[in-house]
C-alpha cells in the first residue's frame, strides 16, 4: 500500500508539472512621479511601469505572483474575473486577506482553471487605484481548444479609465470629509493624457498613446476600464469593433460603431485595418452619462497610425452616442451583447451546454442602493441599508481559528424598513444553491456590480423599480456571463449564477467611492460534508495574519518569496498533489 501511495504520489507530480505548468512573476509595488495630464504627480507603478506589465498566461496554469510592497501603506492586489477556484484565500481583499504590511512581501498562488479571456489586477484597498497599480491579466485558450474566429495578427491591450490629479490620499481624505470626489481632471488611455486634437481643450507638451498598426491586418484589441468611477465610450475612428469576448466568455459576434464599458469592464473586440490611412485615426474614450459641455476635458485620445500612414490625425472626434433623451440606447446595447453558446471557452464543450435558463432558484437577493447618507455623523454607502465594515481578521481564517464575533450571517434578503446601519454582515449562502440577484440603483449615478470568485449571466435589465413581473423579460436562453455588470441610476439588473466555488466572495460596487464607503458585502459559501479539503484548499503556508489572529504572525526575514518547503511554487504544487490524494481515497 505505502508503495502504491508513493508511486500516486510520483506520477501526480509528473501530471501537476506536465500537464498544468507553472507562470512565475514577480510585481514590485512603489511611488513614481509621472505628468499624464502635465501635472506632476505621485503614481503607484509596479515594476516601475505605469500601467503595470500584462501578465499571460494559459487556461490551468499555476500562477505564482510575488508582490513586493514597496510603498508607504499597506497593500492588496486583487485579479477582477479571476475565479481563485477552492481558495478565496489568494482573492486579494479584506474580507478574505490581511494587508500586505509596507516593505514586506507576499506571494500569491492560484490556478486559472477552466478560463479564457480579459481580465485586469489591482490594488483593491485605500483608493489606491485611483492612483494606478493595475494591469492587464490574460488568460489565453489551449492550443487544443479552437477559438471561434480567425486567430489575429496580433494582441493589443488598452487600459481606460477616468484620473486625478490629485493623490489618492487626498481623494481618501474627502471622502473621509464627507466630500464628493467631484469631475475627473480627465481619461488616461494606457498611462497617457490625451493627444492635442484640440487646442483649448488639450494643452501643450502631453504625452500621448500611439498604437502602431499594418494595413490589412486583424488585431484582437483587449480594452479594460479601470477607472474610479466613469463609464467610458470607446471608438475607433471610421472603424468596426467586432466584439468577441467580456470577462471570459466568447460573445455572438457583432460590429458596433462603439461601445460603453463600464468601471471595471473588460472586452475584447477584433478590429481590421480596412482604411486607406491617409491620416492617422483617433482613438477615443469619452465620459457617458453627463453633461458632455461640462465634461468636455474628460476624454482621453489616443493615436491608431497606420505604418503607411500619410499624416497625422486631425480635425473633430467620432461622435460619441447622441442618446440624451433616449435611455433605452444603452440599455438596449448592454442587452445586445450575448453568449456565443456554440462556441467553447476553456473547456471542449460548448459555452451553451450549461442551462441556467431550466434551473430552479433557490434563493433571491434584492440588493438595493441608493446615494450615500450620513450614519453616524459619516458619509456612508449602503446595500439594503447596511454599509459594510471590513472585519478585523479576515472571516475564513476567523472560521478555521474560531474567532467569535467577527462577522454576522445577517444580511437581510431584501431592504428592510429601518435605519441604516455600519455592520460586518454577510450572506450565508447555500453551497451548490442557484440564486437570483436584482440589484436595484435608486442613486443618482450609473454603478458598476461585481462578484468576486463567480461569473453570473446577466438575464435582465430595466427602468424604474424591479418587480416579480419582470422575470417574464428576463433572456434564459444566452444571457452573457460576466463578473461586472453595469445598473443604470433608476433602474435595476438581474444576475443569476450556481454557487459552485466554496469560500467568502466580494459583491460590490465598483465605482471606487462607493465601494470605499461601504458599498459592498460578502457570501459565504460552506460544503458541510468537506472535511477533507476537497472542495476548498487549505490556509496557504505563508498566510498573513491580523486581528485577533494577529500574534500568530511572524516578521518576514527576507524578501525572497519562500515557504517551509523552500519555494512557492513547491508548496503549491504539493498543495495540489495532497488534495488530489485526498480525491483518491
Amino acid at each position: 500500500m505505502a508503495s502504491l501511495r508513493v508511486c500516486c504520489i510520483a506520477m501526480l507530480f509528473t501530471l501537476c508539472f506536465a500537464a498544468d505548468p507553472f507562470a512565475n512573476f514577480e510585481l514590485e509595488y512603489s511611488y513614481i512621479t509621472v505628468s499624464p495630464l502635465g501635472v506632476p504627480q505621485q503614481v503607484i507603478a509596479v515594476n516601475g511601469k505605469f500601467p503595470g506589465p500584462v501578465l499571460n498566461v494559459t487556461t490551468n496554469y499555476n500562477v505564482v505572483v510575488n508582490v513586493k510592497n514597496k510603498l508607504d501603506e499597506n497593500l492588496l492586489v486583487t485579479w477582477s474575473g479571476i475565479q481563485m477556484r477552492r481558495t478565496s484565500w489568494q482573492d486579494g481583499v479584506l474580507g478574505t486577506n490581511c494587508p500586505i504590511p509596507a516593505q514586506w512581501n507576499f506571494t500569491y498562488q492560484f490556478q486559472v482553471k477552466d478560463q479564457i479571456g480579459s481580465f485586469f489586477y489591482f490594488p483593491s484597498i485605500n483608493m489606491q487605484r485611483a492612483a494606478g497599480g493595475f494591469g492587464s491579466f490574460i488568460v489565453t485558450n489551449r492550443n487544443i481548444i479552437p477559438i471561434p474566429f480567425s486567430p489575429p495578427d496580433g494582441d493589443i491591450v488598452i487600459i481606460i479609465g477616468d484620473w486625478y490629479t490629485h493623490s489618492h490620499k487626498a481623494l481618501r481624505k474627502d471622502l473621509d470629509d464627507g466630500k464628493k470626489l467631484g469631475m475627473p481632471d480627465g481619461v488616461l488611455i494606457n498611462g497617457k493624457g490625451p493627444y492635442r486634437y484640440n487646442n483649448t481643450l488639450v494643452a501643450d507638451g502631453i504625452d500621448y498613446e500611439t498604437i502602431n498598426v499594418d494595413p490589412g491586418k486583424t488585431y484582437r484589441v483587449r480594452v479594460h476600464n479601470v477607472g474610479s468611477s466613469t463609464c467610458l465610450n470607446f471608438r475607433i475612428q471610421n472603424h468596426n469593433l467586432l466584439l468577441v469576448e467580456t470577462e471570459g466568455y466568447y460573445t455572438s459576434q457583432q460590429n458596433y460603431t462603439s461601445v460603453d464599458i463600464h468601471v471595471g469592464q473588460s472586452y475584447a473586440f477584433l478590429v481590421t485595418m480596412d482604411q486607406n490611412a491617409s491620416s492617422d485615426y483617433y482613438v477615443v474614450a469619452s465620459a457617458r452619462f453627463v453633461n458632455q459641455t461640462i465634461w468636455q476635458k474628460v476624454t482621453g485620445v489616443a493615436v491608431l497610425h497606420y505604418s503607411n500612414s500619410k499624416g497625422k490625425a486631425a480635425g473633430p472626434l467620432p461622435d460619441p452616442p447622441n442618446d440624451v433623451y433616449d435611455t433605452s440606447y444603452a440599455l438596449n446595447q448592454a442587452m445586445s451583447i450575448r453568449q456565443n453558446i456554440s462556441a467553447s471557452g476553456a473547456r471542449p464543450n460548448p459555452q451553451g451546454s450549461f442551462h441556467y435558463g431550466q434551473i430552479n432558484v433557490t434563493d433571491v437577493y434584492l440588493l438595493k442602493s441608493v446615494p450615500p447618507v450620513l450614519i453616524d455623523g459619516k458619509l456612508r454607502a449602503t446595500y439594503n441599508g447596511i454599509s459594510f465594515k471590513n472585519p478585523a481578521t479576515p472571516m475564513r481564517l476567523a472560521d478555521v481559528y474560531y474567532v467569535k464575533g467577527d462577522y454576522k450571517l445577517d444580511f437581510p434578503t431584501k431592504p428592510m424598513n429601518r435605519p441604516p446601519k455600519v455592520d460586518t454582515s454577510i450572506i450565508n449562502a447555500t453551497y451548490k444553491g442557484f440564486i437570483e440577484v436584482v440589484l436595484q440603483n435608486n442613486d443618482t449615478v450609473v454603478q458598476s456590480f461585481h462578484m468576486d470568485g463567480y461569473s453570473f449571466f446577466v438575464v435582465g435589465m430595466g427602468f424604474g423599480e424591479w418587480t416579480e413581473n419582470n422575470r417574464g423579460s428576463y433572456n434564459r436562453w444566452d444571457a452573457i456571463s460576466r463578473a461586472t455588470t453595469q445598473v443604470f441610476p433608476g433602474g435595476w439588473t438581474a444576475v443569476m449564477v450556481s454557487l459552485d466555488n466554496v469560500g467568502v466572495w466580494s459583491l460590490r460596487v465598483e465605482n471606487l467611492d462607493r465601494w470605499y464607503l461601504g458599498q459592498e458585502t460578502y457570501m459565504r459559501i460552506i460544503n458541510p460534508e468537506d472535511h477533507s479539503n476537497k472542495t476548498e484548499l487549505p490556509v496557504p503556508d505563508n498566510a498573513l495574519y491580523c486581528g485577533a489572529l494577529a500574534s500568530k504572525q511572524k516578521k518576514q526575514k527576507t524578501s525572497s518569496a519562500t515557504t517551509i518547503f523552500g519555494s512557492s511554487e513547491l508548496y503549491f504544487t504539493l498543495l495540489l498533489v495532497f488534495s488530489a490524494v485526498i480525491s483518491l481515497r
